[in-house]
């Protein structure tokens, strides 16, 4: 099995080349640019390849025809996730539209006056939401890899863009930032995880997602049962026509049994939420690794 590595794919130029694109030339003329992108894509980034095709085949089952189009897909919806990322943060959220489920609950959490945990996954689009945190944007902390920290402190510095929202980098050679999530929680913060990808030997705990075993990082499931603090599972989807759908799913009250502990009840209960998600919107998975235990040869039906 083939684990993520750390550090997400594509280069600090990349980023920046559609940045300059968006501000000079518009969102609608980056968009249609990424047909170019994802003809070289396809060949040049095996691993990221044959790993959407193996989702496409083996988790969604699709055929060779769809799976081709899947790819296609999947990679244009990467393209304008990133587009949109920083035309939103930029200022430019008039030209979207929003959707929101489960908001008030949401915010009511939000305004208990207690620490809270927020999971997401490399899914949809997780940062499209800054705008609409306004307020609560000062006390949201992002629990990122240092490799994918980095890469984004730089992009925002060389383009004056400035958030309310701080990070906290993992780094695997030290529990610093164990003292830090802890600290944020402890002043009432809010602290956000991305629960779907660990690096090398980081503990983990496995469970069935869409009908196969995978393995998931411990840490925030851990923390967060440890805690004892208000827990939302966090995804922000684009849907047609410049929209996005931003689904807020609440944890349900756990408690140790004698058959499972609540660290793993936690994990399920998130894996519950992204398989709806993932069901809904098949195309928005980004997690270019293998990231389920096996993938078993099967036949399918062309």
């Amino acid at each position: 099995m083939m684990n993520w590595k750390g550090k997400t794919r594509g280069g600090t130029f990349g980023y920046l080349f559609f940045i300059g694109m968006i501000k000079y030339l518009g969102i609608t003329a980056a968009y249609g640019f990424l047909c170019l992108v994802i003809v070289y894509f396809i060949p040049f980034a095996p691993k990221a390849t044959r790993s959407t095709w193996q989702y496409s085949r083996q988790i969604l089952g699709l055929n060779r025809l769809r799976s081709i189009g899947m790819l296609f897909r999947n990679y244009y919806r990467l393209g304008q996730i990133l587009i949109d990322r920083f035309a939103i943060t930029s200022g430019m959220s008039g030209k979207y539209q929003f959707e929101f489920s489960n908001y008030k609950e949401f915010l009511d959490i939000l305004d208990s006056e207690q620490g809270v945990i927020m999971i997401g996954a490399h899914v949809g689009n997780w940062e499209v939401g800054a705008p609409f945190f306004d307020k609560y944007g000062k006390k949201i902390n992002i629990v990122l890899y240092d490799a994918e920290h980095k890469k984004i402190k730089q992009v925002l510095e060389k383009n004056g863009i400035e958030k309310d929202y701080k990070f906290i980098p993992v780094n695997q050679d030290d529990l610093a930032h164990v003292f830090k999530i802890t600290e944020a929680l402890d002043r009432k913060e809010y602290v956000c995880f991305q629960g779907d990808r660990y690096v090398g030997a980081e503990r983990v705990m496995q469970t069935t997602f869409m009908g196969r075993e995978a393995r998931f990082p411990s840490g925030p499931f851990l923390l967060a049962a440890r805690m004892k603090v208000p827990v939302v599972f966090y995804f922000a989807m684009r849907e047609k026509g410049r929209k996005y759908h931003f689904h807020f799913v609440v944890s349900q009250k756990i408690e140790r049994t004698k058959d499972k502990k609540p660290e793993q009840m936690l994990l399920e209960q998130y894996v519950r939420a992204l398989e709806q998600i993932v069901k809904q919107y098949p195309e928005q998975w980004f997690n270019y690794y293998s990231f389920w235990n096996t993938f078993e040869p099967q036949s399918y039906a062309d």
